[in-house]
């Protein structure tokens, strides 16, 4: 049960009213979607925002400095379907209120998102042991699937006739996770370009080190860092995106999703060394994986994907992705599905010329190709197919 929640009665859902009423924060989705994406309106109905008991404090929204805060919208025309949703990166819960939530909401679903439990640069520091914090991310999309199914049945007078989990990114991963091990609580899932986390590898320890060590290399001109940039998975014409990822993305992701997993690697350091360079003792860029103690792999299996999926999945990543590149992500995704037997159950879709979130197409809109449409094209899919 939540520990608070607050309810308002709204004109409107979407952000075309939410922005204004104070009902979103525009921080939360900030750069994840291009400037001129569409923004459905017309959707009276109810908020609800509080959160469930928990021992850590990163998330300020609402001025409540607590996290596993949510937030559920019931619309009044209500189409019998509920949208759950976990946060990108490590974002809070108005994270999806562009991408997933104006969408579906506009379609009549009702929508319920989380902040996953722990938000912001240290998200690391929630838990007790390596892992918990991405551990926590899975149990905090159950926990709000289970209660926003409860309000719905209250709100409306019947449980939801279709559940559809949706993410992008970290939020992805929470979709493949739940259709694994929890498919009873859903009917199917949109997974746009989630996080690989796979014991064996490859996982992002294997190519963001390989990037944080080649580009320096390649940004001055040698032709051999380039091609060990294309080794480590990054695809060929995504190099304009190389230097805004380097300083946007790779040090950052890397140093801190090693601390979740492998905290012993620095020692007493606070997630390693900004910025080092290859050859500073403990430097991430130097980061082995497949040579780290078995604790780090312990660490990541707990967490970690099968392709054991139990409901209809469908999958959307960019070709041009700069963090998580496709060919080791959804692509080995794909094939660890088909290994499981599952792939009648798997749709996927290679959106050519498309990043890893869409806030760089306003910047080169005549060589990236935004996915969020996409997405609402796949969403449609989902609906038939689960009709069918």
């Amino acid at each position: 049960m939540a520990q608070r929640q607050q309810a308002a009665c709204l004109d409107e859902l979407t952000t075309a009213g939410t922005v204004a009423s104070g009902h979103t924060v525009e921080a939360d989705w900030a750069g994840l979607t291009q400037v001129g994406l569409s923004r459905p309106s017309g959707v009276p109905g109810i908020q609800l925002d509080g959160y469930f008991p928990d021992t850590s404090t990163t998330n300020a929204n609402n001025g409540w400095n607590h996290d596993a805060q949510f937030v559920l919208r019931l619309p009044d025309r209500w189409n019998g379907g509920l949208v759950v949703t976990g946060s990108p990166g490590n974002r809070r819960q108005y994270a999806n209120d562009r991408a997933i939530a104006d969408s579906v909401l506009a379609k009549g679903y009702a929508f319920a998102s989380t902040d996953k439990g722990n938000t912001g640069l240290a998200f690391y520091h929630d838990g007790r042991r390596p892992g918990d914090a991405v551990a926590e991310w899975n149990t905090r999309v159950t926990q709000l699937t289970v209660a926003a199914k409860a309000v719905v049945a209250q709100r409306y007078g019947r449980f939801p006739a279709r559940t559809i989990a949706a993410g992008i990114s970290n939020g992805g991963y929470l979709v493949r996770w739940q259709l694994e091990n929890n498919p009873g609580l859903f009917d199917g899932g949109v997974d746009w370009e989630g996080t690989l986390w796979r014991t064996s590898g490859p996982n992002l320890f294997d190519f963001l080190p390989a990037a944080m060590r080649a580009y320096p290399a390649y940004a001055a001109g040698d032709p051999t860092a380039h091609q060990a940039m294309l080794d480590a998975g990054f695809a060929p014409g995504s190099e304009f995106l190389w230097a805004y990822h380097n300083q946007v993305y790779w040090d950052f992701t890397q140093r801190t999703y090693r601390e979740e997993f492998d905290p012993a690697f620095d020692g007493d350091l606070d997630a390693g060394i900004p910025y080092c360079a290859s050859g500073t003792p403990t430097c991430d860029a130097d980061y082995d994986y497949a040579s780290r103690p078995r604790a780090a792999h312990r660490a990541v299996d707990r967490i970690g994907l099968t392709g054991r999926i139990g409901k209809p999945l469908i999958t959307l990543h960019g070709t041009l992705d700069t963090l998580l590149p496709i060919s080791q992500d959804s692509d080995v995704y794909a094939k660890m599905i088909k290994g499981e037997g599952r792939a009648g159950l798997h749709r996927y879709h290679r959106i050519e010329n498309g990043n890893h979130v869409d806030g760089l197409v306003d910047v080169y809109p005549d060589r990236l190709e935004p996915i969020a449409p996409h997405f609402r094209s796949a969403f449609d899919e989902l609906e038939s197919w689960l009709r069918r």
